[in-house]
């Protein structure tokens, strides 16, 4: 589906109960990054031009080379205050006019510090104010210029609101935004149910590919939407009418109505490519220099106890959608537990004797590096349960409704959780209870130094009593 599709969406009808009906449009986060690389290529085109331009109409040949100097003085100046200055932003897309206004802000921050710097090294002398203070002034014409031209580029690959928007219609009153998704909840059997890990993986399914989400429910659902909503990683609303009386802070009026907002994603765009990267190059790098020591882990599997080598199984992921993840198997293959109803105990008969220790040591964990890679999970995040885990005698999710807000994030090979020693069985409640503290206080201010200091953590419990 298009930017322009997008933008101006056709719903097709759906069957009733068949979410797969409803086809989300693909993501617009990757062309958006790259109108931001547009935006500012034409800044860097136009600090270099303006400069250069006149210094070759001011001095020649000799003008164009000094002109040349002041540009690359000026330009990361420029870029390290556009940046800060929201003059790459959301807003600046949607918006030339505020876009160029931020950018020519930027550009006047940039030619007071040089200036600045240039008075007090003393060095002013060396160059022509007439050229400086030309160039300047044509750069200016010429960013604002191009900020609307690149203008159209954005048009192009984002269509003209440059996010995808969806209206969820489960029974409350009509909600009409221009340019948004619609889709009916019933037609599409979409169902809040929190005790239903399949109708969350068919709501999640249909949230793809959108970057903000408004619900009009009934007011007794509007609780079970907020938590969903949460837990998908994305900008999502509850509407309510009251907000529209009470003026309340965190909500907005849009058409008519007002609007909660309940959820944003947990981490902005430089923060996820940053978060990829980082797993990227580390899981990349771990699958190559631990090639040896998993081939022996498979040779010893198989002279044990035979194929399989890896264990399969669906767990929930991130937006609560299920995802398949890999282990090396570390159980019987005829008594293997498929749905993760059973956890694993320290004399576990079902276990092998390869299985034994590579728990003790985590090493069955190492497939899960393709996961990373596959982008299904992160080096560091809550850990993927499987649908039957259980908290004494009660699924995780029946112990605390929180739980679900915990897949905000991939999950993680390892987290905040297993390098406090909270991993292992859990008979009790409480045992989930610590989990999942620990799991919602890592999604509270994330930051890639402290995911490192995570992953040399964990270095030091690979071996643990718990391990098993």
């Amino acid at each position: 589906m298009s930017a322009r599709q997008a933008a101006n969406p056709q719903s097709p009808p759906a069957q009733a109960g068949d979410a797969a009906a409803f086809a989300p449009p693909e993501s617009l986060e990757r062309r958006r990054l790259q109108s931001y690389l547009a935006q500012m290529l034409g800044d860097v085109v136009a600090i270099i031009a303006g400069f250069c331009l006149t210094g070759y109409l001011y001095l020649g040949m000799t003008g164009l080379g000094q002109a040349f100097e002041l540009a690359q003085l000026l330009l990361p100046v420029y870029l390290t205050l556009a940046l800060y200055n929201a003059a790459y932003s959301l807003s600046g897309l949607q918006s030339a006019s505020k876009g160029a206004q931020r950018a020519l802000l930027s550009l006047m921050m940039g030619v007071a510090v040089v200036v600045f710097f240039a008075f007090y090294t003393k060095s002013s002398a060396e160059f022509s104010r007439v050229l400086f203070t030309g160039g300047a002034l044509l750069t200016a014409f010429t960013l604002v210029w191009l900020r609307f031209q690149i203008a159209a580029v954005v048009r192009w690959r984002c269509g003209p609101r440059v996010t995808n928007e969806l209206v969820i219609d489960d029974g409350g009153p009509a909600l009409h935004w221009p340019g948004a998704f619609h889709a009916d909840a019933a037609a599409l059997g979409l169902i809040p149910a929190l005790d239903d890990p399949r109708a969350l993986n068919r709501i999640g399914a249909v949230l793809g590919g959108f970057d903000r989400v408004a619900v009009s429910c009934t007011p007794g659902r509007r609780a079970a939407w907020a938590m969903i909503l949460k837990g998908a990683n994305i900008d999502g609303e509850v509407l309510d009418d009251s907000v529209s009386a009470l003026g309340a802070t965190g909500a907005r009026i849009a058409s008519g109505h007002g609007l909660l907002r309940v959820s944003i994603g947990p981490l902005g765009l430089r923060a996820r490519a940053a978060k990829r990267l980082f797993d990227v190059v580390l899981a990349g790098a771990g699958l190559v220099l631990l090639a040896p020591l998993m081939l022996l882990v498979t040779l010893a599997i198989l002279i044990e106890d035979g194929a399989p080598v890896l264990f399969v199984q669906r767990r929930v992921g991130r937006a609560n959608r299920f995802i398949t993840i890999y282990k090396f198997r570390s159980m019987r293959a005829a008594r293997r537990d498929d749905a993760g109803d059973q956890s694993a105990t320290r004399d576990d008969v079902r276990l092998t004797r390869v299985g034994r220790f590579i728990r003790r040591t985590s090493l069955d964990e190492l497939p899960q590096l393709i996961n990373v890679i596959e982008g299904k999970m992160s080096l560091v995040g809550p850990r993927p349960h499987a649908l039957g885990s259980q908290a004494g005698d009660k699924l995780f999710w029946e112990v605390d409704r929180r739980y679900w807000l915990r897949h905000a994030l991939k999950p993680g090979l390892t987290g905040l959780a297993q390098v406090r020693g909270l991993r292992g069985a859990t008979h009790e409640e409480s045992d989930l209870a610590e989990r999942l503290g620990a799991d919602l206080e890592y999604l509270d201010g994330w930051s890639l130094w402290r995911d490192m200091r995570i992953i040399a953590a964990t270095l030091r419990v690979l071996v643990h009593e718990k391990a098993f």
